[in-house]
């Protein structure tokens, strides 16, 4: 019998310091920029507010320039918006990864077991 492989594969995007984007890291920026806050943001993705947080810091450290500007709360809550290099990096991200998917899906029909 001739069993049928398909290859799969997630992709991250890194820096010389580490990671910048990555599926998770897409997610946020996204929710980000549907909330408008980090906050609602993380509770989107069950995730901590710190966690949140820490990964915004270091991809806006790792981009060279901010993905994600935050105004600290107060009286009517903090405010957050992704900047033109975050609606970018998104783009950037979503087209590599769809041109990946699309070498897997190809490079799949060629495997066979």
């Amino acid at each position: 019998t001739i069993l049928k492989l398909i290859a799969n594969g997630r992709i991250w995007i890194d820096t010389p310091e580490g990671p910048l984007l990555g599926y998770g890291r897409i997610e946020l920026l996204e929710k980000v920029k549907l909330t408008g806050s980090i906050r609602q943001a993380a509770l989107a993705m069950k995730m901590s507010y710190r966690q949140a947080w820490y990964l915004i810091d270091q991809m806006n450290t790792r981009a060279g320039s901010p993905l994600v500007n935050s105004k600290r709360g107060g009286k009517g809550g903090g405010q957050a918006t992704l900047t033109e290099t975050g609606e970018k990096a998104i783009m950037i991200f979503k087209n590599f990864n769809k041109d990946f998917q699309e070498f897997l899906q190809e490079r799949s029909k060629k495997i066979i077991l």
